[in-house]
């Protein structure tokens, strides 16, 4: 096996079950074709089928998803809300529904699962009740559909997503956000956690941005080989700018990323962490501590 460029380990593991509602930690996640196993399964949906995400709804930040009974469940916490407990094997009804672009099938869960959503997305930062506020769904992916990631970014690959923006993976290694909070506190500013750059991988030992510039990432798991590979810069919105633990947002994070982060491969859009595909290991376990290989691309 020639040497590598780099050597690595995974520090972190993140799945979001519902899209832009909070993250869930693991210590292990099941790799699938669509990224970790029921990352973005779900997500919030408006009348009109539209997908909803903390651009729209900051509090979304909030809720707070979590895997009981053996992972056969999947309950949610919020402010000032009962529980919501939702088999992870349960649906009711069809539906269709639109993330970005793309008009794909899904099933909706339901009317309790509606009013919950209903209820704590109609409340303002203060919590009080939003005059005519919009009715929400909340709806699962269909495994059944195939959705693909830009071709223009993969090639040859056919990479599945379920509810992501567009990529089954992201990778961010940890000492991308130790420079970027160095830079935030010599502004004056706090640092900020990783929780607001969504990574599903987050790698320890890497010089800072390196997952921009290597190539495939090989891990190291007890079923053999994984394989992720980097194929598109993540572009960043104004997510990173809201506070998970409140959902209150203040552009220093974005306006400090503005002053080195600007990416001509993106036409000049800010990006922190790499959006990265399955090449190979799907139903091998990720694991904490895993080992991870790559080298620099030099295209």
């Amino acid at each position: 096996m020639p040497p590598a460029d780099v050597q690595a380990r995974i520090a972190r593991l993140f799945v979001y079950p519902i899209k832009s509602c909070a993250g869930v930690e693991l210590s292990e996640a099941l790799l699938t074709e669509t990224g970790l196993d029921l990352d973005r399964a779900w997500m919030v949906v408006d009348s009109e089928g539209e997908f909803l995400s903390q651009r729209e709804a900051p509090r979304m930040a909030l809720i707070q998803p979590a895997f009981k009974r053996g992972g056969t469940e999947l309950q949610l916490r919020a402010p000032g809300m009962l529980a919501l407990h939702l088999r992870v094997d349960a649906v009711e009804a069809p539906a269709r529904v639109r993330v970005w672009d793309d008009e794909v099938p899904a099933w909706d869960m339901g009317d309790i699962a509606a009013q919950w959503f209903t209820d704590f997305l109609a409340l303002n930062e203060q919590g009080l009740p939003k005059a005519d506020a919009p009715k929400y769904r909340l709806v699962r992916f269909d495994p059944e559909h195939r959705r693909l990631s830009d071709r223009k970014w993969t090639g040859e690959a056919e990479a599945l997503n379920q509810f992501s923006d567009g990529y089954p993976v992201l990778v961010l290694g940890q000492s991308a956000l130790e420079g970027l909070n160095e830079r935030l506190q010599a502004r004056g500013h706090a640092p900020v956690d990783i929780r607001r750059f969504r990574p599903n991988v987050v790698l320890e030992g890497l010089e800072a941005h390196d997952e921009d510039r290597v190539g495939p990432l090989q891990i190291t798991t007890a079923e053999g080989e994984a394989v992720l590979t980097p194929v598109k810069p993540c572009p960043r919105c104004p997510i990173p700018n809201i506070d998970p633990d409140t959902a209150h947002s203040s552009p220093e994070v974005n306006d400090t990323l503005q002053t080195y982060r600007q990416d001509s491969r993106v036409k000049g859009a800010l990006t922190f962490g790499m959006n990265s595909i399955v090449t190979a290991g799907v139903d091998h376990v990720l694991r904490v501590g895993q080992p991870v290989r790559a080298s620099y691309r030099f295209d």
